[in-house]
């Protein structure tokens, strides 16, 4: 891959607080364009990995390039956008007048950015609040605004540290269909995230990383082919406790992600669907879904990651 294809370039990095190691000999590369997932449970390394990105912080080993630069110099802001992970706005500005600034702060002049910053704030559902002050905002208006402050200047790459957290349903579908749109024009996004299921609908390529170090790293349907196996998605609209036994038949059934409602199954070596199909019709099982299926991405991560490490609290350097 040459260089006008790689946006960053994480080579055998390593970042180490008061002796714990928060990234091992990571490496990693983003190609120019597309959406790329950096996954991970909390605590496994994402945020520092972006924050040596960015420069924020320096790695003790290892080298970093970010659009051919060695890492995110003060000259290139114009041409990265980025949202860190913890928020921060100036709780008592005008919405708008905060906008404007973030835009002159990427270079922008103020007329372009009053011009840009309106449209954006229409955009995203904020019209009405441009001339309250921030901390009248909900958190996820706070997020939409410092969002803007991250795209107003149109950058070519886009880091975004876990965008969608705390985030209701309706604001996260609406800044994934921008960043979708982004991804559309052109523009590299990198995002992280510990929710596997946007991740699945929205990467090209993901890296996985866990206790520091990457346990997968590709395409996503690369992903999903190599890890194999042959999973069976179930749904149940009566009688879902009847399926449980049979689910723990390991001569039947490999591994069972349980939902309640639902369940993804992976068959066991010589299992046969059309028996597990037959033994839950037998027992009245009520099935609104039974559909051979690839392996989801949850799937792929709890079992690259482990249920230990996905469940873990996040760690103040991560």
């Amino acid at each position: 891959m040459t260089s006008n294809e790689t946006v960053v370039q994480i080579e055998n990095v390593t970042k180490r607080f008061a002796g714990h190691t928060a990234v091992h000999s990571f490496s990693m590369t983003v190609p120019r364009g597309g959406i790329f997932g950096l996954l991970g449970p909390n605590g496994a390394g994402k945020s520092t990995t972006i924050r040596m990105m960015m420069n924020i912080i320096l790695p003790d080993e290892g080298r970093i390039r970010i659009l051919g630069e060695e890492g995110a110099s003060r000259d290139m802001s114009t041409r990265i956008g980025y949202l860190p992970e913890e928020r921060g706005l100036y709780k008592k500005m005008k919405v708008l007048d905060h906008v404007v600034f973030l835009g002159e702060a990427k270079g922008i002049s103020r007329s372009d950015a009053r011009k840009r910053g309106a449209e954006w704030l229409g955009r995203l559902g904020l019209s009405d609040w441009t001339m309250r002050k921030v901390e009248d905002l909900s958190k996820g208006m706070q997020q939409k605004v410092q969002f803007i402050g991250t795209l107003i200047h149109e950058p070519e790459l886009v880091i975004l540290d876990e965008p969608f957290s705390g985030l209701d349903p309706v604001n996260s579908q609406v800044m994934k269909d921008v960043v979708v749109d982004l991804s559309r024009q052109g523009r590299t996004v990198l995002f992280s995230t510990h929710i596997m299921e946007q991740a699945e609908k929205m990467c090209d390529r993901i890296v996985i990383i866990a206790r520091g170090e990457k346990v997968v790293d590709g395409k996503v349907s690369d992903v999903k082919r190599e890890f194999g196996g042959r999973h069976i998605a179930l749904g149940y609209h009566r009688n879902a406790e009847r399926a449980r036994p049979i689910l723990a038949d390991r001569a039947l059934v490999a591994k069972v992600d349980d939902y309640g409602a639902s369940a993804e199954v992976e068959m066991a070596p010589g299992g046969d669907p059309d028996a597990l199909l037959r033994t839950l019709v037998e027992a009245d099982v009520g099935l609104t879904r039974f559909e051979v299926v690839e392996p989801s991405l949850q799937s792929i991560f709890i079992a690259k990651v482990g249920q230990d490490a996905a469940s873990a609290p996040a760690l103040e350097v991560a």
